[in-house]
């Protein structure tokens, strides 16, 4: 009985512990562009944007627009990907092609919250698309959060190509 009610106490801190916000996107925001933030833009997915998506995702994307922030040739997106079966909400720093930051912001699964850490998200800093649309740098994957480490490459891929169609 001790080792049941031990077993369930660890699994549900663990699943406090896992979701939450970590900040919100207008603080991530207004830290982005200190304080001056540029009005919103948009960026609309015609027949080849959604098509070049739907790869990135592997599924097709549930928007048909995507808001971003410019100040010169800095960029902010905040995007959202299922990780196992909640949405998991990024904010992506691009300036010049490369990404400068990628912030988990809101991670709402009950596993793969190690993916918040800056030891992992520091892994996408300087790194652009290539030729063929890829990362230009592998990411290191975490045991036991596989899918939240997909969401995230999937969501780096996705803001890239975007600031590229600007």
């Amino acid at each position: 009985m001790k080792k049941v009610l031990l077993f369930s106490a660890v699994f549900f801190f663990q699943t406090a512990i896992a979701s939450g916000v970590y900040q919100t996107p207008e603080a991530f925001l207004e830290k982005t562009f200190s304080n001056k933030l540029p009005p919103v833009s948009t960026i609309w997915l015609d027949k080849e944007k959604k098509q070049a998506i739907s790869g990135f995702l592997q599924h097709s994307p549930t928007f048909i627009r995507v808001k971003y922030w410019q100040q010169g040739s800095k960029t902010a997106w905040i995007l959202h990907e299922v990780g196992k079966s909640k949405p998991i909400t990024v904010g992506i720093v691009i300036e010049k092609g490369k990404i400068q930051q990628l912030k988990v912001l809101t991670f709402r699964e009950s596993r793969g919250w190690e993916v918040k850490h800056d030891f992992f998200t520091q892994q996408f800093d300087n790194i652009s698309l290539n030729e063929e649309l890829q990362l230009s740098s592998s990411i290191d994957g975490i045991s036991g959060a596989t899918l939240s480490v997909r969401a995230l490459k999937k969501m780096a891929r996705v803001a890239l190509y975007l600031e590229q169609q600007l």
